[in-house]
């Protein structure tokens, strides 16, 4: 699990109370005409009186002072980039001022450890492990300042784990996750939020997750992606989950992606993607062209029953339990049917359950 990490700048955004008030703005310019007009004057402040000193400045330079320190005021406040946002949604910027922090690999070593680690939990998942491997130590050997890997589409049967590699991956990273289930809700909008003037305009979960988690780097896993439907809105406008992701696979527009919700721009270029699918059908070109695919088979009988030896002893279940989902693997196996890995994570959280349950006496 990696411990390192390095702050980067997050949102482009200035916050607004890092603008001047006008007052302030007024007074500075007063003094700055006071003093200008002192030296091309060649007089000092000690030698004049008190009435000859409020002189230097007349009503109608108050009043020019006043007008320009509000024009003044409104093109910071055009350039900050937060101008337009209402104050609850300034203040939850707020937190983002200062960068958020991205994990890092130090050394090839340690991408080394992670992907073992990772490998003996889930051998079957090889191929999958290889390419975040490949991308961890590219990441240390270049001394990036955060971890990147290349964008996956795992495609395979249910229940062979792909989402559990990934949360397990995010796991010995050390980095949150953002989940989202392509089928069961807009994946579009839930993934990157909803203009204002839609009934419900919110941000989505990549920028939920950098609020919350006060990280620049997760790991995005989406599901089901090759079930993902489209929404239309009632001017005619497609909205799909492709058109969404697009920008964000690729590093250089990711660093600079603009949220819907917020209208701000935000380094998203180390946010890391998993994504899952049943079928290659359905899954548009644009988008495999910007991920590596890979295809994963069923899981055997031998590969569950390795996951249950590996699992049941991190949980700390006895030789007899451990033994006992084995035995009841085979015999779903002997009846013809295949159990897939959520039954068999099923089974070993009942076991550890019944192992913790008080005797009574």
């Amino acid at each position: 699990m990696t411990g390192a990490t390095t702050k980067i700048p997050f949102c482009a955004a200035r916050p607004l109370d890092d603008i001047p008030l006008r007052s302030e703005l007024q007074n500075r310019f007063t003094q700055k005409l006071r003093e200008i007009r002192m030296e091309l004057n060649h007089r000092k402040s000690e030698g004049l009186n008190a009435e000859n000193f409020r002189a230097l400045i007349t009503a109608a330079d108050t009043a020019k002072i006043k007008r320009r320190a509000v024009r003044y005021r409104e093109r910071l406040r055009s350039q900050s980039g937060a101008g337009h946002l209402p104050q609850r949604d300034e203040v939850m910027l707020t937190p983002l001022r200062d960068g958020l922090p991205v994990a890092r690999i130090m050394t090839e070593h340690e991408a080394d450890e992670i992907a073992a680690a990772l490998h003996e939990e889930m051998p079957w998942m090889a191929p999958a492990t290889e390419v975040v491997w490949n991308g961890l130590k590219a990441s240390a050997r270049d001394g990036l300042p955060g971890l990147r890997f290349h964008p996956l589409v795992l495609v395979g049967p249910p229940g062979i784990g792909k989402s559990f590699w990934a949360r397990r991956l995010a796991h010995h990273l050390d980095v949150p996750t953002a989940s989202i289930d392509a089928t069961g809700e807009p994946a579009a909008f839930s993934l990157v939020g909803s203009q204002r003037g839609w009934s419900t305009a919110n941000p989505g979960k990549l920028m939920q997750t950098a609020l919350r988690e006060r990280h620049a780097g997760p790991i995005v896993i989406i599901d089901e992606l090759d079930k993902a439907g489209n929404v239309q809105s009632a001017q005619g406008s497609r909205h799909t989950l492709t058109d969404a992701l697009l920008p964000l696979l690729e590093r250089m527009t990711a660093a600079t992606w603009e949220c819907p919700y917020f209208q701000v721009r935000f380094d998203m270029s180390w946010v890391n993607w998993v994504m899952t699918a049943n079928r290659r059908q359905g899954l548009p070109a644009p988008l495999l062209s910007r991920c590596v695919v890979l295809d994963l088979p069923e899981l055997t009988t031998w590969q569950l029953r390795g996951f249950v030896e590996t699992q049941g002893g991190k949980r700390g279940l006895s030789r007899v339990a451990i033994d006992a989902v084995s035995d009841a693997i085979q015999l779903t196996v002997s009846r013809g049917r295949q159990p897939s890995l959520r039954t068999v994570s099923r089974m070993l959280e009942n076991a550890e359950l019944l192992a913790q349950r008080p005797v009574l006496h």
